[in-house]
């Protein structure tokens, strides 16, 4: 049996039975016949069920959304914005599908050339449990108006909303088989993977996860994208507005309890500005609610696991032993971890050299623009880098110096249907969202006619 825990009480919420074998052999073979028809299916078509998923999410949020509270114990409010975007995402497959798959005429020297973009067949999505519905509608929306098919392996604690997207599909419409939620464990994914019908994988989770999955995909040679870990930084230039600069740093922090690969987990000030915008930004943190996520008033709830509070909170003590100070926060109670900023943080630290997942930001400082620029390279990970100065141009002088694979100006790092979403280094390879997104799981064919 799996089980969803609400780690707000550790109460069960509801217990899953594991599929068996023959079962996920039925639900393969399901897919796999569903593709031969749906790979036919006019864009005009999938983009009618797909804009009844965008209206099943919106009819339904509040029964989506409290369902994420219970099961991973994000904030209601945040809760019911994740299944908004979900909505905004079908809302935008529906609309431009068809344009971002239209054949792409190639001058040549032959009569006519052009590439087509056909669907590949069925492709697994195996995803995690902190944006449990956007992380998987971010896939599916885009895959099924390709023509793919789409099954989902999902975090076991969050296996009763992994049931309700397979539920919004169903209720939107769309036919049986096109998209199914696969109530099994990770020690499964392997044999999956390995299967003749699965003919590519997206991932999104932590490195060994990634590493695990794109080997196996790697040997059958199948095409695997991976979204993995991200330590962000947030670099604030001595010219920054530091109050407006303040309250989107603790956002891009502390948003979904810190619990985002996207979120800015480095925080790195010039040091002209560092006591006055510590000072603001410690006040707003200790300003920020934690309470039951069921209450709307809360913008901090718990982490989805007693062990991430845990491993988190030992990031914290580890980087507190090498010379940190703690300037807020640092305690814990189960999955509760206040709230913490520590100050003087330095590279060789946890909470800098590693990706902290969780309420906990790190200071360090800066004297010159480019030892900012050294300090956000030399991660490993290459999620993407907020940076803060009213100097656009510089801001633009610096973009190519970044090697993440988003840079964003006076701005938190998010993702956005039309803009294309994914890293560099070890924070994975291939793109989700927009043109780019819906390319990845396609035969890009050429065709070449001769008179």
């Amino acid at each position: 049996m799996i089980e969803s825990i609400n780690p707000y009480n550790l109460e069960v919420v509801e217990k899953f039975k594991e599929l068996t074998k023959k079962q996920i052999d039925d639900a393969l073979d399901r897919a796999d016949k569903r593709f031969q028809s749906w790979k036919k299916v006019s864009f005009e078509e999938k983009a009618k069920l797909m804009r009844k998923a965008s209206q099943e999410l919106k009819e339904n949020k509040q029964e989506y959304a409290k369902d994420i509270s219970l099961e991973m114990g994000k904030p209601i409010k945040q809760a019911i914005a994740e299944i908004e975007k979900c909505a905004w995402v079908c809302e935008y497959y529906a609309e431009n599908a068809e344009k971002h798959l239209a054949p792409k005429t190639i001058k040549t020297d032959a009569h006519k050339s052009y590439i087509s973009y056909e669907p590949i067949g069925v492709v697994l999505a195996v995803m995690p449990w902190n944006y449990p519905f956007w992380q998987v509608f971010r896939f599916a929306a885009p895959a099924l108006m390709a023509g793919n098919i789409g099954v989902l392996k999902h975090a076991s604690s969050v296996m009763k909303s992994a049931n309700n997207i397979q539920k919004v599909f169903e209720r939107a419409g769309f036919p049986d088989g096109c998209f199914q939620n696969l109530v099994l464990g990770s020690s499964k994914i392997e044999d999956i993977i390995r299967d003749s019908r699965i003919k590519a994988v997206t991932l999104t989770g932590s490195k060994p996860a990634g590493g695990a999955v794109a080997s196996v995909a790697g040997e059958e040679i199948k095409k695997s994208v991976l979204e993995l870990g991200g330590s962000n930084a947030l670099v604030v230039f001595k010219d920054a507005n530091i109050d407006e600069t303040v309250k989107t740093c603790v956002q891009a922090r502390f948003q979904n309890t810190g619990q985002s690969c996207i979120a800015g987990k480095r925080l790195l000030l010039h040091e002209s500005l560092a006591e006055e915008f510590t000072e603001k930004f410690v006040k707003q943190v200790r300003e920020l609610k934690s309470g039951d996520p069921l209450d709307e008033d809360t913008f901090i709830g718990t982490l989805a696991r007693v062990d991430l509070a845990e491993d988190l909170e030992k990031q914290i003590n580890e980087s507190v032993e090498m010379g940190a100070e703690i300037l807020l926060g640092g305690k814990r109670s189960d999955a509760y971890l206040e709230p913490t900023v520590l100050g003087n943080v330095t590279p060789e630290m946890p909470v800098f050299l590693e990706e902290t997942f969780g309420p906990a930001i790190g200071i360090t400082t800066f004297k010159k623009d480019h030892e900012a620029i050294d300090l956000v390279n030399m991660s490993r990970f290459g999620l993407g880098v907020s940076i803060f100065t009213e100097d656009l141009d510089f801001a633009e002088s610096i973009v190519p110096e970044f090697e993440d694979g988003a840079v964003f100006v006076n701005e938190l790092v998010k993702s956005d249907p039309r803009l294309p979403f994914g890293g560099t280094k070890i924070s994975g390879y291939g793109r989700e969202l927009s043109e780019d997104g819906i390319k990845e799981f396609v035969n890009k064919k050429t065709v070449y006619f001769n008179k």
